[in-house]
């Protein structure tokens, strides 16, 4: 069969040990789809996708480019990315793997502490000949929130207490509890969070429900020298907002991962532009071992399929 691995930015892919999966299958992999001039030519012969988590729009302009497409093949969790009633109507399965929430942990707590020790200006300093041109602050003793107490804010949450941090959980009725269970503290009410927090960081799926559910009102009542994290979705704020509050001070700095559109290849985005935000593109899933978890499961599912004997299937 003819496999095509669209908006593999990093040719990574073809890397991984789980290729073997694919041995005797032709595989083609391709970049960022709106620039690869390979696009047209191999994604007409493609018999199956797999999709690097939601990079790929699935519409049915998509599937008018796919004409012999059968089978999508989801690393990770299916999302909005994917409109299942173009699938359907073009007869095309979907089948979702699994993935892991250890790399955009440990990606959290990483921008966690480079922002605020205010590592890149000093590193970037360094690097111009200049010796301590900035001064940053300690996590010990600061107040954590989390919003969304899942598998990552759960890892974040370890991460604050280890690091003698107080922890406060908002989010749903089932999160907090957890989040009590295990030693931390729930917020009363939502704007406890947002007032406490020293150290922000949001933790939520993007459905219709949680689209901008992170309002201009909320982030004018963190404290000046907060720090907002977002290694989730950018939607999960409301547009605009973010970069509002932090032209007025409140909060006074943001560390992201990710963007309301991806990639981002304009230096002049508005976010990029301020000295105040610590911005990352979209690496917290990014990384070797998680790629081989999210493609090995991935590919077995397309072995599977092929085979007369689907896994994991969603749709139909």
């Amino acid at each position: 069969m003819n496999i095509v691995i669209p908006d593999d930015y990093q040719h990574a892919a073809r890397t991984l040990e789980a290729m073997r999966l694919l041995d005797g299958h032709r595989v083609t992999v391709l970049g960022d789809l709106a620039r690869d001039r390979q696009a047209d030519v191999a994604l007409a012969e493609a018999d199956a996708v797999v999709l690097i988590r939601e990079r790929t729009r699935i519409d049915a302009g998509f599937l008018r480019r796919t004409p012999r497409l059968k089978c999508i093949s989801q690393t990770g969790r299916i999302a909005g990315h994917i409109d299942r009633a173009a699938c359907a109507a073009a007869g095309v399965t979907i089948v979702e793997g699994i993935g892991s929430p250890v790399a955009p942990a440990e990606l959290t707590w990483t921008l966690i502490m480079a922002a605020r020790r205010k590592l890149v200006p000093a590193v970037d300093g360094l690097r111009a000949g200049h010796w301590q041109t900035n001064m940053g602050e300690a996590l010990h003793g600061r107040t954590l929130g989390i919003w969304g107490y899942g598998k990552i804010g759960r890892l974040v949450a370890g991460y604050g207490r280890a690091f003698a941090m107080p922890v406060l959980v908002w989010g749903g009725e089932a999160s907090r509890a957890a989040a009590v269970a295990d030693g931390h503290s729930a917020a009363a009410e939502r704007d406890e969070l947002f007032e406490t927090a020293d150290v922000l960081s949001l933790h939520l799926r993007l459905v219709e429900a949680t689209r901008g559910i992170v309002t201009a009102s909320d982030l004018a009542r963190m404290k000046p020298g907060a720090l907002l994290v977002n290694t989730s979705r950018a939607e999960l704020v409301e547009t605009g907002a973010l970069e509002a509050a932090l032209a007025a001070g409140r909060p006074g700095f943001a560390a992201i991962d990710v963007f309301e559109r991806e990639p981002v290849h304009d230096p002049r985005h508005p976010l990029l532009r301020l000295p105040n935000v610590l911005a990352t593109p979209h690496l917290g899933y990014v990384e070797k071992d998680s790629y081989e978890i999210y493609f090995a499961s991935a590919f077995a599912n397309l072995v599977a399929f092929f085979s007369g004997h689907p896994t994991n299937v969603v749709a139909p």
